[in-house]
């Protein structure tokens, strides 16, 4: 679990998001990072038993950089004031659904699945969800996900108002194959972070997910096209 002292160092970076005081706060910076890979360390502890696909993760390949990309952002700030903690089999130029863990006061959640795809990756989505949505729906229904997860986080940014170009209107599942993004999430209280068990109640709800992760993932890896 994160220690208080990581979690005040995450509100203290936000109220004071610039280098100076980041470099004046290097050795708290330090404490931290130390603490978020051995959260990172706990989680895969647990997650690989559960699913074997995360088999060969190593603490670098879950973590995510504090330095912000501002190369086209109108927020300038330099520094992120969360934790990620990313889960998946997926490598460098191949992307595979997964389990995601964020940590920010007021805005913690808990999530898998495939976030945004790109344009192939999505074709490839679509097309197994068109031909085995039945599979799909199976898993969006079994009891425990139902009642955890709901159903796939929807808006108007991930959702088509019209069809998907080449599907019919009337397909059975056009409600999902209008989806441009595929995951889904409960949020939780930050506090819950400074439990002892955090870590294996998150780890117990997110292997929930991996029937769903195991469906995108076949479709990512199937040779056809």
């Amino acid at each position: 679990m994160l220690s208080k002292d990581s979690l005040q160092f995450l509100e203290d970076l936000k109220a004071n998001n610039n280098r100076d005081w980041f470099l004046d706060n290097k050795k708290r910076y330090e404490i931290f990072k130390k603490d978020y890979h051995q959260l990172v360390a706990d989680f895969l502890d647990i997650m690989k038993p559960l699913d074997p696909t995360l088999e060969l993760l190593e603490v670098k390949n879950c973590t995510f950089r504090i330095n912000r990309d501002i190369r086209f952002s109108k927020d300038k700030s330099p520094y992120k004031s969360h934790l990620g903690v990313w889960l998946s089999s997926g490598t460098k130029g191949q992307n595979r659904a997964g389990y995601y863990v964020h940590i920010e006061k007021g805005a913690s959640f808990i999530a898998g699945g495939f976030y945004a795809p790109m344009p192939d990756d999505l074709k490839k989505v679509r097309k197994e969800i068109a031909y085995f949505h039945d599979d799909l729906e199976v898993i969006l229904n079994e009891k425990n996900f139902k009642k955890e997860f709901g159903d796939f986080d929807r808006n108007e940014k991930s959702t088509l108002k019209n069809p998907p170009r080449g599907y019919d209107k009337e397909h059975p599942a056009i409600e999902l194959l209008k989806l441009k993004s595929f995951e889904t999430s409960v949020q939780f209280d930050i506090s819950e972070i400074l439990q002892k068990d955090f870590v294996s109640k998150m780890s117990k709800k997110l292997i929930l997910l991996k029937p769903l992760n195991e469906f995108i993932n076949r479709a990512l890896t199937s040779d056809e096209f």
